[in-house]
């Protein structure tokens, strides 16, 4: 998939409407329109990376960026004393929607168990 036809660059352009909740010069921050949780927000790179793998390989300090502004994310939204979850999909067997690398950040409940 194309830059061009990716929802989540979409977005950061600013052509798609979203509830942001944190930015900097490398990431966005947004409250995803599917909540898994009660607090559940996706930081996603403004560069266009396919997947974690890809950003991690073409891209390490951005990587960092994405979670450092995960945990800020966790700061803002009152959830880093009480624990939070960060998860990365990818591949097929990880049931990816969005082909732009992005972090879930999940919290605010008890989180059940993790897989199946």
């Amino acid at each position: 998939m194309s830059a061009a036809d990716c929802l989540f660059c979409k977005i950061i352009a600013g052509d798609v409407p979203s509830t942001a909740v944190h930015s900097t010069d490398t990431v966005y921050c947004f409250r995803d329109i599917g909540p898994q949780a009660r607090v559940h927000v996706l930081v996603v790179p403004r560069e266009h990376h396919e997947d974690a793998r890809e950003l991690a390989a073409s891209d390490p300090k951005l990587l960092a960026d994405v979670l450092t502004a995960g945990a800020e994310v966790a700061r803002i939204e009152g959830i880093e004393e009480s624990g939070y979850r960060f998860v990365f999909n990818t591949g097929e067997d990880a049931s990816r929607t969005v082909f732009h690398a992005h972090l879930h950040v999940l919290g605010g409940e008890q989180l059940g168990g993790f897989g199946r």
